[in-house]
């Protein structure tokens, strides 16, 4: 396993994403002490959506767990954006919160978070082991798929 964050997003295909900006008025991660709590993030690149639409409905079970996944992605690198590139600092994931756009018969929302809970494990590590909540809602911000918020804990 390659040692640090960045080599293992990059032998995982991935890379790190630039923060994105609030889409209104919040701020994306706000800490207290060694706690980091980071906004909801959608599954979108480079300002672009992606995963238009309702599980159950529009979007397959396998592309809703990328569109946890690409969300994840900016979870983290809101994350790095907060600790001024050391992501290293991070010491666990403590709590992903995910927020599933899917019809009212899709029950199968812990498999689609599956696909951010699996990257914090493959990236952090046991570090990215975590609680978490998932919940089905109507509709989320650009009718993406996904949205997720996290809590982690930062070392000083």
């Amino acid at each position: 396993m390659p040692s640090t964050i960045a080599a293992r997003l990059e032998s995982l295909g991935h890379r790190l994403l630039s923060a994105s900006a609030p889409a209104a008025n919040y701020v994306p991660t706000t800490r207290h002490g060694g706690l980091l709590l980071v906004s909801g993030q959608i599954c979108q690149e480079n300002g672009e959506a992606r995963y238009i639409g309702k599980l159950g409905k529009d979007i397959s079970p396998e592309d809703g767990r990328k569109a946890a996944e690409l969300s994840a992605l900016n979870v983290i690198a809101h994350i790095d954006a907060a600790v001024g590139g050391d992501i290293e600092r991070v010491e666990q994931v403590l709590r992903l919160g995910g927020f599933i756009n899917s019809t009212p018969e899709f029950t199968a929302q812990p498999q689609i978070l599956n696909g951010a809970s699996d990257l914090m494990v493959d990236v952090f590590g046991e570090r990215g082991r975590h609680a978490r909540t998932t919940v089905s809602v109507a509709s989320l911000p650009r009718g993406v798929a996904v949205e997720i918020d996290a809590i982690v804990a930062i070392r000083n």
